[in-house]
C-alpha cells in the first residue's frame, strides 16, 4: 500500500444510532484526517455505497416516511431518487476532483514582482461537519441529504442532528447508511436540540450546515460565531421568492400565468422554502389568480407544529391593513390555501411584516398600476433564494432595470417560470442574500455546495513526497492541476 492510498471501508460497527454527541464527533475527530487522505475512488465507492443500500431500504424507507411526514408515496419515492442520485453525481465529482483547485506555480527568478518559488494550493477538507437536518425533505435535505453528502465528498466526516419530525426516519435511515461499509467515525447521528446546540459548541465539529426557520439558523449562527474558535455556519433560512408578472404576460397569459402560481403556490402544501409567497402583478390576474387557488386542494402539513406555524401568521397577514382576503376558508382552523391581495403602496408602507414568510400555502398579491414603481418596492426586500420574472419577449428591451433589481435580491432568477423545484446539478444556486442565507457566496444544492467544506492551503517548496497527492508532478489523483 503506498502513502496515498487508503484501506478499504469496513463496516462501522462501532457506532450506535443515535449516539451520544461525544462519541459521535470523537469518532469523526479521528475519522477526519483519514477520510480525507482517502483516494478518490475510496470516497466515491463509500457514496456510492451509501446511495445502493438506500436503495435496497427502499420500501421500508418510504414507508416510514410516509407515516411521519404525511407527504404521500409518489412525493416520496421522488425525493429518495432524487437523494440517491445525488450521492452518485458526488461521487462522480469525487473522481474527477476538480473541486480540488489544484494550482501549481513554478519557479520564476524572473517573476516582475521578485523571484517566484515553488507554489502548490489546493484545497482540502475542513473537518469534522454538522449537519443540521431539515424537516420538510426527510430524504433529500436530512440525514443522507445534500450537505450530507457535499462534506463527504469534500472529504470530511459527518454528524447529522436529526430532525424531531422524523424520527423514527432519521434512525433507520442512519442505520442503513452504516450498513454501507463507511470507515468508523465518517458518519454519526445525535437527536434532541439540547445535543445540536452541544454538538455545534464542540471544538472538534469544523463546520456546520442548516436548513430551517429564519429564527432557529440566526440563534444557531450566533452560536458557531461566538466559540472560542468561530466556525463557518452555512444557513439556509427561507424566503418569500418575490415574482413579477408584467402587463403584457398578464394581457397575453392571463390563464397560464394564474394556473402555474397556483400550482407552484400550493405544491407539497406550501412547504418549500422556494415557495413563491409575494406576487407582483396587474389587478387583471385577482379573479384568474383567486379561481385556481381557491381550487386547489387542502394537503396535510408536515406536522401540527408547522401547521400552527401557518395558521398564526396566516392570521396576521390576513389582519394586516389594506389586506383583501381572494382566497381565505370559512373554517379558519385548516390549512386550506390561502390568497390575498393588496396595494403596491399599502404593502411598501407594511413590508416588514406584510412581507414575511408564511410556511405554507399563503400567497399575496402586490397589485401595481405602474410597473416602473415596482423595482424600488423590490430593491427594499431583504435578501431572497429565488425571483422570478413573467415577461413577453418583447418586453425585454424594457426591463433591464428591473431585472438587476431582481438578481441583487436573490440568488436564482428565473424567466417565465416557477422556482418550486431545486434541481441537482452543476450550475445551481440554492443561496442568496442575507437572511436568505447566512453565506450568500455558497450553494446547499449542487455540485458547488461541495465548495463549502474545502479551505485552501498552499506548500511553498516541499519535496514531492511530502506534498499532498493532488499537488504533486506524478499527480497519482490523476485530478485537474492548473501549471504555471
Amino acid at each position: 500500500m503506498t502513502s496515498d492510498q487508503a484501506a478499504p471501508a469496513t463496516a462501522s460497527t462501532s457506532a450506535t444510532v443515535p449516539a451520544t454527541v461525544s462519541e459521535a464527533v470523537g469518532a469523526a475527530v479521528s475519522a477526519a484526517d483519514g477520510w480525507a487522505a482517502a483516494p478518490p475512488e475510496t470516497r466515491a465507492a463509500g457514496l456510492t455505497a451509501v446511495a445502493d443500500a438506500l436503495e435496497a431500504a427502499r420500501a421500508e424507507l418510504v414507508a416510514l416516511a410516509g407515516e411521519e411526514s404525511h407527504l404521500g408515496e409518489t412525493r416520496l419515492n421522488g425525493e429518495l431518487t432524487r437523494t440517491t442520485f445525488q450521492l452518485r453525481l458526488f461521487a462522480e465529482q469525487v473522481r474527477e476532483g476538480a473541486f480540488y483547485d489544484a494550482r501549481i506555480d513554478r519557479p520564476d527568478p524572473q517573476w516582475p514582482t521578485g523571484p517566484r518559488p515553488d507554489l502548490r494550493r489546493y484545497r482540502t477538507a475542513v473537518g469534522p461537519v454538522l449537519v443540521f437536518a431539515a424537516s420538510n425533505f426527510p430524504f433529500a435535505f436530512s440525514v443522507a441529504g445534500g450537505d450530507t453528502a457535499a462534506a463527504w465528498a469534500a472529504g470530511c466526516p459527518v454528524v447529522v442532528k436529526a430532525h424531531p419530525g422524523h424520527p423514527r426516519l432519521s434512525r433507520r435511515t442512519a442505520e442503513v447508511i452504516l450498513s454501507a461499509g463507511l470507515p468508523d467515525g465518517v458518519f454519526g447521528l445525535v437527536e434532541g436540540e439540547a445535543e445540536g446546540v452541544e454538538a455545534l459548541r464542540h471544538p472538534g465539529i469544523a463546520a456546520a450546515a442548516f436548513t430551517g426557520s429564519e429564527k432557529g439558523g440566526l440563534a444557531l449562527a450566533k452560536i458557531a460565531a461566538e466559540r472560542p474558535t468561530p466556525i463557518p455556519f452555512y444557513g439556509e433560512l427561507g424566503s418569500v421568492n418575490p415574482a413579477v408578472v408584467t402587463p403584457g404576460a398578464a394581457r397575453a397569459r392571463a390563464e397560464e400565468v394564474a394556473k402555474g402560481y397556483a400550482a407552484s403556490l400550493t405544491l407539497g402544501a406550501g412547504q418549500f422554502c422556494t415557495n413563491p409567497g409575494l406576487l407582483f402583478a396587474p389587478a387583471g390576474l385577482l379573479d384568474g389568480l383567486a379561481g385556481h387557488v381557491g381550487a386547489a386542494a387542502t394537503a396535510p402539513m408536515l406536522n401540527d407544529r408547522i401547521e400552527s406555524g401557518y395558521l398564526a401568521v396566516a392570521g396576521v397577514l390576513g389582519g394586516r391593513p389594506g389586506v383583501r382576503r381572494l382566497v381565505w376558508p370559512d373554517d379558519e382552523a385548516t390549512a386550506a390555501p390561502r390568497l390575498l391581495a393588496m396595494d403596491l403602496d399599502a404593502f411598501r408602507a407594511d413590508r416588514e411584516i406584510a412581507g414575511q414568510e408564511c410556511f405554507g400555502p399563503l400567497g399575496l398579491v402586490v397589485v401595481y398600476e405602474d410597473l416602473a414603481d415596482v423595482a424600488a418596492v423590490l430593491a427594499d426586500l431583504p435578501g431572497q433564494l429565488t425571483a422570478s420574472l413573467h415577461a413577453e419577449p418583447d418586453e425585454a428591451a424594457d426591463l433591464a432595470a428591473l431585472a438587476a433589481v431582481l438578481a441583487d435580491r436573490s440568488g436564482r432568477v428565473l424567466w417565465n417560470q416557477w422556482p418550486t423545484g431545486v434541481s441537482v446539478t452543476y450550475a445551481m444556486q440554492h443561496g442568496g442574500p442575507f437572511p436568505a442565507t447566512t453565506t450568500p457566496a455558497t450553494t446547499s444544492v449542487g455540485t458547488a455546495s461541495i465548495e463549502r467544506f474545502l479551505r485552501p492551503v498552499a506548500f511553498q517548496g516541499w519535496p514531492q513526497e511530502l506534498l499532498p497527492p493532488p499537488l504533486r508532478d506524478d499527480n497519482p489523483w490523476k485530478v485537474p492541476q492548473s501549471i504555471h
